[in-house]
């Protein structure tokens, strides 16, 4: 709400207030007295100036505004402070709820309701029976308390959509630039790691030929099994598994890593703690193995010095060199690229830690990286404790200050009877239904069929608490409660399944499709458009509606005829039930129109987070097809004249053919960051780009696992691997925020793709999507209880598919 409007509403409390009074009494020729406007005008010019600050200060805005109404109410005649007394608390109520968290509303609306209780009992004893205004003030409090939660609500889940949206948006665009940053760090590591280990390794038998003439054996033998890991290594790069089964340990890696540098004499002393899979695992093993390779380069020889250690708050990685020593040649002192340091870093920024490097005191070189630890830093509390303590100890404080001329001033003698009060009963049957409102969501068979049963209280309450005000008042306000109830139902009804109630899910949509997708294999990556439901106003609980009328219409009906009248019975029962009917079925209307709306901002969140993710997913997968041509014809090429000479026995043309590999990959990262390596193409996503869209759904908040099982085939047939792909990406945008599991597996025949942990699996529009899916290759769809689904997918290929382009 803008400024303007925060100054309107006051000034229009003013003109209501002023036509209640003095208005209605200048109308009837009674003119109030100099003293009172001045008392009236000073109370109008606080209230408003307050009002005028109540989204800046809520709290102290609420407080002004009943302090002021309060000393008003004293010397002014009665409804001189009326409208201000009640919509302008009602009004900074309503604020401080929007703008404050539930528990300081709440304890607002408490400590107000109770102090005018008070307030009243000091002025007026227990004389005044009825108490209804006390409980409609308690109500009308109330009902603006709940309003403002609500807005707040809504504005928060409105909030947390738009950033949402706004993430998915950037990671769109990150997505393909992130992919080819991978893509560059991984072959800069991989490549020069194991190249610059064949150079160092046949530079030094070439040294020593003649003294040692064994090493150049060892050294061929070196050259071609590194030669041919650099070529599973690199074909990793190009499509990396989201996991598998067999997969060592972060510490069983450092520990390889590190052997295999003892394994070209360098000197490496190492302690590693266990660490857990995940992204500090993954720096800290990058880190390690970069810091390790530029050892090898400068200094070979050199003592080092290798620390992981894992505790609470942080993760401590440190790579300790000493000086070379004496006579030592260092190689590949001019094999680097100067890409290194800014790996490191970025790894370590990646990870959510630090990084510093620069030489020790004994000339050698230290590499230090603080990542996080075991547990995150815990969040400080939205408001400390003591603040809490602070609020309690002011509100008991207000509410006990009416009492306070009572235990000063000898308080004159109360009447009393033996009848309660009809405003106790009222104020009781109030929390009551308050109560059955909290308990609306968890359960609202119960909390309706209490709001139903207090309904016929109300005409109990009514005789005996001897209640002589407007007979339909009090069963008004039980219905009131009920049709807030109803609305929330039908607006639950008609906004439809969320998983896991607010998360906007994700539903797969046609990229830039505007018709019907073509037949065959090769509209396989196009998803159609599917229209938007009709959003019928079905209910869960059809028998809500008749129960609520006939309960209070039976109630007012008890009341009515309680007090009596000279209409017939049959006016009375058709007016009532006429009157709950109109009220029951606005209420129903009022929520469905409600579910409507947010299930269709819901639809066109889901939509977007669709479109965007596909988009995200195949540009990332065309700039990793990009370099993977790319890198066909450079490094895998000479890697593979290496291995070629190598086994040939040439141990100076192994080496040349050893740099002129480290050359090209050089080559290949300047083109890959200039973006030279090949055509602009956009083919479509297979299973090997699951980490990519496995990545893009966790950008957007959902938690995703996807494992891939040693018996899954590198190699599938192409109208396989497409329908398995867009299957598991149907099956994950379906993923609401509880940990959902996607693992492949495969046999003889078959591949099986199982998700758990997806209650959306079973729904009609997802099994239709998968099942358009897997009956076009004969395969077989099934679900399962608690979110599990298992298609099952023949290995067989359809002619013609091992000839079409992937």
């Amino acid at each position: 709400m803008k400024r303007t409007d925060d100054r309107l509403l006051p000034v229009l409390l003013i003109c209501a207030q002023a036509v209640v009074w003095p208005g209605a009494a200048l109308v009837r020729g009674a003119v109030p007295p100099a003293s009172a406007l001045l008392v009236a005008a000073l109370v109008a010019g606080v209230v408003t100036a307050a009002l005028a600050l109540r989204r800046a200060r809520p709290v102290t805005t609420l407080v002004v505004v009943a302090a002021a109404c309060a000393l008003g109410a004293g010397p002014l005649p009665t409804g001189a402070t009326a409208v201000l007394g009640t919509a302008g608390v009602a009004l900074a109520l309503f604020t401080l709820a929007t703008e404050r968290d539930a528990f300081t509303a709440v304890l607002c609306v408490v400590a107000l309701a109770a102090w005018q209780l008070l307030y009243n009992l000091s002025l007026h004893g227990l004389s005044d029976r009825d108490g209804l205004d006390l409980v409609l003030t308690s109500v009308l409090y109330a009902a603006a308390c709940g309003a403002g939660l609500l807005v707040r609500r809504a504005r928060r889940a409105r909030e947390a959509a738009e950033r949402l949206l706004h993430r998915a948006e950037s990671e769109r665009h990150r997505l393909p630039a992130v992919e080819r940053r991978r893509m560059e760090r991984e072959l800069h590591d991989v490549s020069a790691h194991h190249l610059t280990a064949v150079v160092v390794t046949a530079g030094a038998a070439l040294g020593l030929r003649d003294r040692r003439p064994e090493l150049a054996a060892e050294a061929l033998e070196f050259a071609a099994e590194t030669g041919r890991e650099v070529t599973r290594a690199l074909g990793a790069v190009r499509a990396p598994a989201p996991s598998r089964e067999d997969a060592p340990s972060p510490e069983e890696r450092l520990l390889d890593l590190v052997a295999g540098f003892r394994r070209l004499d360098q000197r490496v002393d190492c302690e590693i703690d266990p660490l857990p899979d995940g992204t500090v695992a993954d720096a800290a093993y990058g880190i390690v193995r970069e810091a390790l390779t530029n050892v090898a380069r400068h200094a070979p020889g050199a003592d080092t010095r290798v620390r992981v250690r894992y505790g609470d708050t942080r993760t401590d990685v440190r790579v300790t060199s000493a000086a070379p020593p004496p006579g030592a040649v260092a190689h590949g002192a001019g094999l680097g690229g100067g890409r290194g340091q800014a790996f490191l870093r970025s790894r370590a920024r990646e990870a959510g830690g630090t990084l510093t490097t620069g030489p020790t005191a004994t000339g050698g070189w230290d590499v230090h990286a603080v990542l996080p630890g075991r547990t995150a830093v815990p969040v400080e509390r939205s408001v400390p404790r003591s603040y809490r303590v602070a609020q309690l100890t002011a509100a008991v404080g207000l509410v006990v200050q009416p009492l306070l001329p009572l235990l000063v001033i000898r308080a004159e003698e109360m009447p009393s009877g033996g009848r309660v009060s009809a405003g106790v009963l009222f104020a009781l049957l109030v929390a009551a239904q308050a109560v059955a409102l909290l308990w609306l969501r968890r359960a609202p068979r119960a909390a309706l069929g209490v709001l139903f049963g207090l309904a016929l209280l109300w005409p109990v309450a009514m005789a005996t608490g001897g209640y002589t005000g407007p007979v339909l008042l009090p069963p008004a306000l039980s219905l009131l409660a009920t049709c807030a109830a109803l609305a929330a139902e039908a607006a639950d009804t008609a906004a439809g399944p969320s998983p896991a109630g607010n998360r906007p899910r994700l539903l797969p949509r046609a990229r830039g499709a505007t018709g019907p997708p073509a037949a065959g294999p090769s509209a396989a990556g196009v998803r159609p458009r599917l229209p938007l439901p009709a959003f019928p106003v079905p209910s869960a609980l059809p028998a809500l509606p008749v129960a609520a009328v006939a309960a209070h219409a039976a109630a007012a009906t008890a009341a009515v005829l309680d007090r009596g009248t000279t209409v017939p019975v049959w006016a009375v029962v058709a007016g009532t039930t006429a009157a709950a009917s109109l009220a029951v079925g606005a209420a129903r209307r009022a929520g469905a129109l409600r579910g409507r709306r947010d299930r269709a901002a819901r639809s066109t969140r889901e939509e977007r987070l669709a479109a965007w993710t596909e988009e995200a997913v195949r540009d990332a997968w065309a700039e990793r097809r990009r370099i993977a041509a790319g890198l066909e014809t450079t490094v895998l090429s000479r890697t593979a004249d290496m291995v070629a000479e190598a086994e040939a026995g040439r141990l100076d043309v192994t080496a040349e053919r050893a740099r002129e590999a480290l050359a090209a990959m050089r080559a290949l990262l300047d083109a890959v960051r200039e973006g030279e390596t090949g055509p602009d193409l956009r083919p479509q996503p297979t299973l090997q780009a699951l980490d990519l869209l496995a990545h893009q759904l966790r950008a957007t908040g959902r938690d995703v696992e996807i494992r891939l099982t040693g018996r899954v085939p590198e190699r599938l047939p192409t109208a396989v691997d497409l329908a398995a792909y867009h299957a598991a990406e149907t099956v994950l945008a379906a993923v609401g925020e509880e940990p959902a599991v996607l693992e492949l597996d495969a046999d003889e025949d078959r591949l099986t793709l199982t998700a758990t942990g997806v209650p959306r699996a079973a729904d009609p529009g997802v099994r239709e999507r998968l099942t358009t899916r897997v009956t076009a290759l004969g395969g077989t769809l099934t679900t399962g209880p608690r979110g599990t689904v298992r298609l099952r997918l023949p290995l067989a290929a359809a002619p013609g598919d091992e000839k079409r382009e992937r």
